[in-house]
């Protein structure tokens, strides 16, 4: 499927506003953002949005949201060629080490160390490499998480591309349950889990939520990881709440610096206390004990 971008040019402190609003507006949709300084002397930098299919309820919607910033910018349209941009950029991506755990591609094979909890991440439909702040917050807080807990019985809601689900089992050797709501990620993190030889381990299901019987059957979990988005995290915390048991940990990541203290409210309602925060270029993952 096509992607097409909107973009709009503005002055740095207009395109910050831009860029805070349309976050805020498309966080729940996951649709890409950026900011790019096109000239510093005459002071124009340019936000970018992304978007597959039918973009024009996006660019109303765009539309709507400068209008009420006082901001009514023309709004223009690229549309991008039909290319698997993720395994494209990941080609040249260098590997990423997080704690003890060493995130890398086929090609980055031979820059193992001996002590390395290395994990094989090919280019691929699903989120979750490594590289982003969040991915390697997650990695370093569940080193330090199960060493100390040692849990028995693991959840990676929103797995991705299964790159937590695979470091909980090589870490800690236990069962762990891997699940999103995309169909194609699961098939990814399958594969993911094969090639990282904890197939085992690492159970892969296409579930929406907590409503799949698969919970029923699994829980309830010592531990879960979940990087996703803050406001869905928000949602969930009554039902994190049912599936974990008593003693046990969260970490939680996708959420933004200014996110966090509303996301740990959220928890501390439904009974956990906060244990931790780990900051990570702009993003924090969030220890928190039921």
């Amino acid at each position: 499927m096509s992607q097409t971008r909107l973009h709009l040019t503005a002055n740095k402190v207009e395109a910050d506003r831009i860029f805070a609003a349309l976050d805020t507006a498309f966080e729940d949709d996951g649709l890409p953002i950026a900011v790019l300084e096109l000239d510093e002397e005459k002071d124009i930098h340019e936000v970018s949005l992304y978007a597959d299919g039918d973009v024009d309820p996006v660019e109303a919607r765009v539309k709507d949201l400068l209008a009420g910033l006082g901001l009514p910018k023309p709004v223009e349209r690229e549309v991008l060629p039909d290319v698997d941009w993720v395994s494209r950029s990941l080609e040249g991506l260098k590997p990423v080490r997080a704690g003890r755990f060493f995130v890398h591609g086929s090609h980055d094979r031979a820059k193992r160390h001996s002590g390395d909890l290395a994990i094989e991440i090919e280019a691929g439909l699903a989120f979750g490499t490594g590289h982003h702040g969040t991915t390697a917050g997650c990695l370093e807080m569940l080193e330090q998480v199960v060493l100390r807990e040692r849990p028995r019985n693991a959840l990676d809601l929103g797995t991705g591309s299964a790159v937590l689900a695979i470091a909980v089992a090589k870490l800690a050797h236990i069962p762990v349950l891997a699940t999103d709501i995309d169909p194609v990620a699961v098939r990814v993190a399958a594969a993911n889990a094969r090639l990282n030889h904890v197939k085992a381990l690492v159970e892969t299901v296409t579930a929406p939520g907590f409503h799949h019987p698969i919970f029923a059957r699994r829980a309830p979990f010592d531990l879960i990881v979940a990087n996703i988005l803050a406001r869905p995290l928000m949602r969930l915390a009554p039902e994190m709440a049912k599936h974990i048991r008593f003693g046990g940990s969260l970490v939680l990541s996708g959420i933004l610096d200014r996110q966090r203290d509303a996301v740990i409210s959220a928890y501390v309602g439904q009974s956990f206390r906060h244990v931790r925060t780990l900051h990570r270029e702009g993003w924090v993952t969030i220890h928190l004990k039921r």
